[in-house]
């Protein structure tokens, strides 16, 4: 049996996925996202498969068995104690920060420097962890400016966690520009939301 996912899974689940393979047949528990997303996975047998789009579906394949998998919906309590081990070996839930900018700069709003520090904080208290940094514009200006700007605004917030001491290997920045609106507007509006930088923290 094979399972290939067509949305990003959560480490515990290929943990589940890897210590399924150890019994005999084959149990697939697709676990639930910790930022909230949806997640698939196509759980392929030699006559059918099966598609878990539920937190804690299972399917369920006997080793020599026809047919489909079999689907049922698994007990998240119990599925958490008979696995603790590997739930306490996953890695900590991302942390996501969004801090906003003056209008056609690279300016931080007074109420995202605590936001900020916050984020740095989180960062350095992570051994090992990395800094994905996306910067953000609305739709004043042309697509190219603004991608630009984007970028601009997420190198100086990298630049930022450089000179408070984050290793600057551990650091990537990237601009967006008008793509991705945090709030659908029209061309050419002036909206705050959309001018920021998305600091996740990983």
């Amino acid at each position: 049996m094979t399972a290939r996912t067509p949305l990003l899974l959560s480490v515990a689940l290929l943990t589940a996925l890897l210590a399924a393979c150890s019994t005999p047949g084959t149990r697939v528990i697709l676990l639930p996202q910790a930022d909230g997303r949806p997640s698939a996975v196509v759980v392929r047998a030699k006559d059918g498969e099966e598609i878990l789009t539920s937190p804690y579906q299972r399917a369920t394949a006997a080793a020599g068995a026809l047919g489909a998998p079999r689907v049922d919906q698994a007990d998240p309590a119990k599925v958490q104690a008979e696995n603790k081990v590997l739930f306490d070996l996953a890695p900590p839930a991302f942390l996501r920060y969004t801090i906003y900018f003056d209008a056609g700069g690279t300016v931080l709003t007074p109420a995202s420097e605590p936001v900020l520090a916050e984020a740095l904080g989180a960062a350095l208290s992570r051994g090992g962890g990395d800094i994905v940094v996306t910067g953000h514009t609305d739709t004043t200006g042309t697509g190219p400016a603004n991608d630009a700007l984007s970028q601009r605004r997420a190198q100086q917030v990298r630049e930022m966690f450089v000179e408070r001491a984050f290793p600057a290997n551990r650091i990537e920045a990237v601009g967006r520009g008008e793509r991705d609106l945090a709030v659908p507007i029209a061309d050419d509006v002036d909206e705050a939301r959309n001018r920021r930088v998305t600091i996740e923290v990983r």
